[in-house]
């Protein structure tokens, strides 16, 4: 069944039948060709069968048993055993690096008909000959449905695991005799290798997908799925679990982004949005098939590979002029999180060990006690960091920063700084790192927002790194918090995003103040501050933005309910004005703001502690956090509080929560808002004084102003009806703006464009073009101020850029334009 939707407004299906077989590791060798922009590889997917059934609400566990024990197996409670990882060793060393792609050239057959044999082929989702209802049961073949959209699969195979040298030890029962049998049974065994034979068990998803094929599988494609079937395997069970897709994606695939750095030089980065990650291979999406991976990735020796993975890759020289990279993860992850960029990068390294990283390791360190996990962990078995004694203590954990040479210096004044104290920071507030070790790349002009946290890698967009540092601080901050909520805790129903993006925005506060070593009271005169920001964002977007956007839960009760066979839908998943919304942000950062105060900080981040401890390695939906947490609120603080009236008055109504309204209103102005409110009185009388003066005695003399403090005041003066050129003129000298980070220069460019101050329209020019990830709101004011030089200065614009324009960018501009 080909299901049509419109992006403009319709719901995300994720197809893959989650519910009958899962994808337990992921093997992919990909070649990167930046001429024909296309990746060109095979994959390899290691299954796992059996049927699982949900509850409607609690946990994973809850979420995930298999009534075969099979798919998706939560072992009886056992410390984790973990190895002390050797980051040096590459997959190379473990016979990885002469994979061999097999059936180099071979014709693309994936159009309309699919992979045809004589028979029939009428492959649906629900309807279909050929495809059996549940998965364990009826005469008909049983159907693999995979999440994919803009590739071209060129061939499937199952693959002979039984043909690996020294396989022998994973065929415990010797009464099996029909081989498909044998080689399910391999798999089996393979993927339930405990934790503490990690390497082990990479070292043999490796040699298995060397192993050769032994026998092609249909499969059919449609806009959003693959489907693949053996004839005669009626069951899951019966379906190998071992199985070779050869495949290509297209140069307009939306996981893809084909662009050129900010030096020129071509690279390629995924976005992981809108669709994820089925335009880069096929794929489970749905967020409970978490899996394990490892990539081999080949490319031009000028380029440097980056990848989610627990190792630190170096290349391999294959022949002249071409390089490989090896990455892996051992950490059971959803397919989405999976991130790959490929580009002329250059590691931007630090000259010395600053001072400051290391007074900022002292001061920030706290009681290993505090973070010791009490019992074990609830998650599946992998090498697990909490349960690590030098893991748990180690405040920062290996990083590196890539950019483009043009951007390197920048990185080296401004974000190396930044990233041990900020590392350490989130430490001293959540305890053990999730992961190893961590890449920063600076992304290119392109990239359509200010950060994008995946495992073991961070993008962040270039519009951080100018302007001092308060901006790459918060947002370094804010990524960093992804770690803890977002990667290691995620999200079982996608819809619920305040669990990651409302978790980050909250601590990315705190990390911040605890990076600058602030005292408490200028600390949480900095977080008034930028509350009061936000609830100015949070009022213009409920004002502006359709309601149905605005729901941080729409699916209410029916949150994380899938069909039988695990497919869903992402609620306004398709649609572009989404992307750019921050409700999600503010109304979540809000809640969790407002818990905190019930509880006291104290007392609250000692909780966030032990859910950290309960959940990581979990996906998790609202009810989960939200019961532990009235479960630690003693009785006389709850005041009426639940789980109901928090659905109801924060996630599942749109516009402003009662409760917030209640208590801005009740508030006081901080000290920081206040001196911004003087400033204001100064330059409204600045405005109204006749052009000539006759003495200079009446001269303003003007604070200065933090960068957050610059914002609001430019905020307060968008409010005024007028202002003068001469107005203007001034404010731009006396603070310097055009040499402000982006969030002071996208203010100033607005009134800029409000005031029709046309000397100022360069820096309008080179704000839309350097800084993508923050200017659709600009086009906006341009063309809506009916100016023709505006207008024409939008439209110039967008000719200039739409060609690299991030995909959902340029869809939203070109409907503002046009």
């Amino acid at each position: 069944m080909d299901i049509k939707l419109d992006p403009s407004r319709d719901d995300l299906p994720l197809m893959a039948n989650t519910s009958h077989i899962l994808v337990k590791h992921y093997v992919l060798d990909l070649d990167v060709d930046f001429e024909s922009q296309i990746i060109d590889g095979t994959l390899v997917l290691f299954l796992e069968s059996g049927n699982r059934s949900r509850k409607k609400s609690g946990s994973t566990e809850e979420a995930c048993r298999s009534e075969s024990n099979e798919a998706c197996e939560f072992r009886k409670p056992e410390p984790c055993h973990v190895p002390v990882a050797d980051t040096r060793t590459s997959l190379s060393q473990m016979g990885y690096s002469d994979f061999a792609i097999c059936g180099k050239g071979e014709r693309d057959t994936s159009g309309k008909d699919g992979n045809h044999d004589n028979q029939e082929q009428t492959y649906g989702i629900s309807s279909s000959k050929h495809c059996c209802d549940t998965g364990n049961h009826g005469s008909e073949d049983f159907l693999l449905v995979l999440d994919c959209c803009d590739l071209s699969v060129l061939r499937v195979e199952e693959v002979d695991v039984a043909a690996v040298p020294g396989i022998e030890k994973f065929t415990r029962s010797p009464k099996l005799t029909v081989v498909s049998e044998l080689r399910n049974q391999i798999v089996r065994e393979l993927v339930a290798l405990p934790a503490d034979h990690w390497r082990e068990q990479l070292d043999y998803y490796a040699r298995c997908s060397l192993a050769p094929g032994c026998g092609e599988l249909l499969f059919d494609t449609d806009t959003w799925s693959l489907q693949i079937r053996k004839t005669g395997a009626q069951t899951a069970t019966a379906f190998p679990h071992a199985i070779r897709i050869r495949y290509r994606t297209k140069p307009q695939g939306r996981s893809v982004t084909w662009t050129s750095d900010q030096s020129g030089r071509p690279c390629v980065y995924t976005m992981g949005s809108p669709i994820n990650n089925r335009a880069l291979f096929p794929c489970q999406e749905p967020p409970v098939a978490m899996s394990t991976w490892q990539a081999t990735v080949r490319a031009a020796a000028s380029f440097v590979v980056l990848m989610s993975g627990e190792n630190s890759a170096k290349p391999t020289q294959l022949r002249e002029g071409c390089s490989s990279w090896h990455y892996y993860v051992t950490m059971p992850m959803p397919a989405s999180t999976f991130t790959i960029a490929v580009g002329p990068w250059t590691e931007v390294k630090p000259e010395t060990c600053s001072p400051s990283d290391l007074a900022a390791e002292r001061s920030l360190s706290l009681s290993e006690a505090d973070f010791r996990c009490a019992g074990i962990c609830g998650h599946m078995e992998y090498p697990c960091r909490f349960q690590n004694p030098s893991a748990t203590t180690q405040e920062i954990i290996p990083h590196r920063v890539f950019a483009p040479e043009s951007l390197a210096g920048a990185c080296q004044e401004t974000l190396l700084q930044l990233l041990s104290p900020c590392l350490s920071a989130a430490h001293a507030v959540l305890g053990t790192h999730p992961f190893s070790r961590l890449d920063v790349l600076i992304v290119p002009a392109n990239f359509p927002s200010l950060g994008m946290a995946s495992p073991h890698i961070v993008f962040l967009s270039q519009s951080t790194l100018a302007g001092g540092s308060h901006l790459c601080g918060t947002r370094l901050c804010h990524e960093i918090a992804h770690a803890w909520f977002g990667l290691a805790i995620g999200a079982r129903d996608w819809t619920e995003e305040w669990l990651s993006e409302g978790f980050a925005t909250h601590l990315e506060d705190v990390f911040w103040a605890k990076a600058q070593q602030l005292a408490p009271h200028e600390a949480q005169e900095q977080q008034e501050l930028r509350a009061s920001l936000r609830w100015r964002r949070l009022q213009d977007e409920s004002r502006n933005s359709p309601e149905q956007l605005q729901v941080l839960r729409p699916n209410k009760e029916k949150t994380g309910h899938v069909s039988d066979s695990g497919s869903s839908v992402i609620k306004h998943g398709l649609n572009p004005e989404k992307v750019f919304m921050q409700v999600h942000y503010l109304k979540g950062y809000f809640l969790l703001r407002f818990l905190a105060r019930r509880l006291g900080d104290d007392t609250y981040f000692s909780f966030l502690r032990k859910f950290v401890h309960t959940f990581h390695g979990q996906l998790i939906l609202s009810q989960d956090f939200l019961q532990m947490l009235l479960e630690n609120i003693p009785e006389e603080k709850r005041l009426g509080l639940s789980v109901e009236s928090i659905f109801r008055d924060w996630l599942e109504c749109p516009g402003l929560p009662q409760p917030l309204q209640t208590e801005r209103q009740a508030g006081a102005e901080c000290g920081l808002a206040r001196q911004v409110g003087a400033e204001v009185a100064k330059w409204k009388r600045v405005n109204r004084r006749p052009r000539k003066r006759k003495r200079r005695g009446t001269e303003e003399a003007f604070e200065k102003l933090l960068p957050d403090q610059l914002v609001l005041l430019l905020e307060r003066l968008l409010e005024q009806k007028t202002l003068n050129p001469r107005t203007l003129r001034s404010l731009e000298r006396t603070y310097r703006l055009s040499q402000q980070d982006a969030e002071v220069r996208h203010r100033w460019c607005e009134l800029v464009v409000k005031h029709k101050y046309t000397t100022a329209y360069k820096t309008v020019e080179r704000f839309l073009q350097e800084d993508q990830a923050m200017g659709i709101y600009l086009y906006g004011e341009l063309m809506v101020s009916e100016d023709a030089r505006q207008q024409q200065l939008a439209r110039q614009c967008f000719q200039l850029t739409k060609e690299q324009m991030d995909r959902c960018s340029a869809q939203v501009v070109a409907e503002m334009l046009f």
